[in-house]
């Protein structure tokens, strides 16, 4: 059992998740995806499925932190930076017919009030990336409370949009959110 293993478990295993939520994949259907058998599981993941997920959970929050964080990076401000990441998602549901690697709104959905430990990894990651924003928000002169609320919105419009574009086969949710983006963001 190498960390390579344990690497494509995590990466094959986020993938169905995301695509089908946590209760829809089931545990034959990760073995297969990843090649590994359910000692091969067990061995890296010894609480099993709920524990492979919050793996899953907490490499999505570094990856998207990580990301958000470079957009920041190259557009300084937010408002610039959010109508990327939204550009970003767009382009993703357009090339791809779907949002993988961003959304995790179906897991949180099935799973944040069965299980404590998924709620937080959840929670962990929507307050990461509203702490991004309001950092910026506040750098570029709203105060702490306008930057506050600003965080708060503009997760819930990118992340309810993201949701609304699946369930409406259709990147519009998010291009109107871009569109009223500059009207949300002003000091």
């Amino acid at each position: 059992m190498n960390v390579d293993t344990k690497s494509r478990m995590i990466a094959m295993a986020t993938i169905l998740f995301q695509q089908k939520g946590y209760k829809s994949v089931g545990l034959n259907e990760i073995l297969k995806a990843c090649n590994v058998t359910k000692g091969a599981l067990y061995h890296h993941f010894p609480n099993g499925k709920e524990e492979l997920l919050i793996t899953c959970l907490y490499g999505l929050n570094e990856s998207i932190t990580t990301d958000i964080e470079a957009i920041f990076k190259r557009h300084p401000a937010t408002k610039e930076a959010a109508q990327s990441i939204i550009d970003t998602l767009i382009h993703s549901f357009e090339s791809e017919g779907t949002i993988t690697g961003y959304t995790f709104s179906s897991i949180v959905s099935e799973m944040a009030t069965v299980s404590e430990p998924i709620r937080n990894a959840c929670s962990a990651l929507y307050e990461n990336i509203q702490q991004i924003y309001y950092v910026n928000l506040v750098s570029e002169g709203f105060s702490n409370e306008a930057a506050s609320a600003a965080a708060l919105l503009l997760t819930a419009s990118i992340e309810g949009a993201m949701m609304l574009c699946l369930t409406q086969k259709s990147s519009d949710p998010l291009k109107t959110i871009g569109k009223l983006l500059p009207n949300i963001l002003k000091v």
